[in-house]
């Protein structure tokens, strides 16, 4: 995911940017036949006959067309998403259709795309946003489809840069599988938690009232943290951005545990006085983390 977020990055496509192309799907998806047909048209009517006949020997060709045409307006625009966009380009690579078309071709879609958005939306300020947000979805598309017609022709003549994609591909499924081992451990150390949670609630019970309380709210306290790693996480591979602030939120918590369990056995004020300092600066860097971040996601 880390080359298309930096793609998403230089186009500036925002997670806003990404909801206002998603809002369009219901104006789009009843005018995807006719939007189709009219792209179809326009290929036979710019191509070469060696065009004509390449794309007659793609099996279903207008329900791919059309698949991509709604993934456009559905996203999610992840790492899944890329790949899509990835594949399309050495399809068309190894059928040895011209860049050029396909450049055309995405023209004389936003053309149709934007007349639409012209026609339909009445608000001005919101058409205008909507057609810069999808402007870019639409260049991201470009970006990716031709520059991978680029590394199709390299892997053709290039033995080590076979072995090299190979390599990579390896390594990126590699780290996908460990990234699941990862929210498999997550889970697994996350249910210890609650066992030590209830194991905290049975020491309330049993009349250690102090303890029970300070050790079941700092057992909540990791079970919250544990809670927000899974979730980014999950959110890492649907394509998400990892987020540092929650690792910084992990350190800050254990803080806060500890001057509790400090605070509980009495210990030596010098103790509390360094676990305090320590979580205000924590508390200051998580702050300008979690600002940074937010502002990346504008």
């Amino acid at each position: 995911m880390g080359a298309f977020q930096k793609i998403r990055e230089d186009y500036r496509f925002s997670d806003r940017d990404a909801e206002l192309v998603k809002s369009l799907y219901p104006l789009i998806e009843p005018r995807a036949d006719d939007l189709i047909q009219a792209l179809e048209e326009r290929i036979v009517e710019i191509g070469e006959p060696p065009v004509h006949e390449k794309l007659k020997t793609h099996p279903n060709l207008s329900a791919s067309h059309k698949h991509w045409l709604l993934n456009l307006f559905r996203g999610p625009y992840d790492s899944n998403y890329y790949k899509r966009l990835v594949k399309i380009g050495k399809v068309h690579a190894r059928k040895g259709i011209d860049p050029h078309y396909v450049s055309a071709s995405m023209n004389y879609i936003r053309v149709m795309l934007i007349g639409i958005l012209s026609e339909e939306i009445e608000n001005r300020k919101t058409r205008t946003r909507m057609k810069e947000a999808l402007n870019k979805l639409l260049d991201i598309n470009l970006d990716v489809i031709t520059s991978s017609y680029v590394e199709q022709e390299i892997e053709q003549y290039s033995v080590a840069y076979r072995l090299r994609s190979k390599v990579v591909n390896f390594a990126e499924q590699f780290a996908g599988a460990m990234n699941i081992v990862l929210v498999f451990a997550l889970i697994v150390i996350t249910l210890g938690v609650v066992g030590l949670f209830f194991y905290d609630i049975y020491t309330l019970i049993e009349g250690h009232f102090s303890k029970g309380i300070i050790t079941a709210l700092g057992s909540l306290l990791i079970l919250w943290v544990l809670i927000e790693l899974m979730n980014t996480e999950i959110s890492h591979l649907k394509g998400g951005k990892f987020n540092i602030s929650v690792f910084i939120g992990v350190a800050l918590v254990a803080f806060i545990r500890d001057l509790m369990i400090a605070t509980l056995k009495h210990e030596a004020g010098m103790v509390s006085y360094y676990l305090i300092a320590a979580i205000l600066v924590l508390g200051v860097v998580y702050w300008l983390v979690t600002r940074t971040e937010v502002r990346r996601k504008e």
